[in-house]
């Protein structure tokens, strides 16, 4: 389980952020919350997902050309978000179980989770306008 080092989308101050954790992260200069993406595999992933927030898991693979495209707008989502959603990246080739539990045929599949179970999915990749649209639903 390895952390990221993320900007402060308010301050610039550079922060980790762990890949699992109860809490939220939140920046260690100014306390605003981070945005908070991780890398997740079959052995970890139930303790990535492990949050009382609405959990965004991005089951992707490096040759998948939309599964790039959608990666810079999940990021953009993680920062909008921030304090509100995490976002999960799951490698589908390197983590063949998480692939097959949410039955994961076509990618990029995202799938939300609340409390660990799955609430939405998203198969293709999507405008940020319409990802941002099924997340204000799940977060009202």
């Amino acid at each position: 389980m390895s952390s990221r080092v993320v900007a402060c989308p308010d301050c610039g101050t550079k922060n980790r952020t762990p890949a699992a954790s109860k809490g939220r992260p939140q920046c260690a200069q100014c306390k605003k919350p981070l945005p908070w993406i991780a890398d997740a595999t079959d052995a970890d992933f139930d303790s990535v997902t492990d949050t009382n927030q609405l959990v965004l898991v991005d089951l992707w693979a490096p040759w998948c050309g939309p599964c790039r495209m959608v990666a810079p707008v999940l990021e953009k989502l993680a920062a909008r978000y921030a304090g509100r959603i995490k976002v999960v990246k799951v490698n589908v080739d390197d983590s063949p179980q998480s692939a097959r539990r949410f039955d994961a045929s076509s990618i990029p599949t995202l799938v939300f989770l609340r409390n660990g179970q799955p609430v939405d999915r998203v198969v293709g990749a999507q405008p940020e306008s319409a990802l941002a649209a099924t997340i204000d639903r799940l977060l009202a």
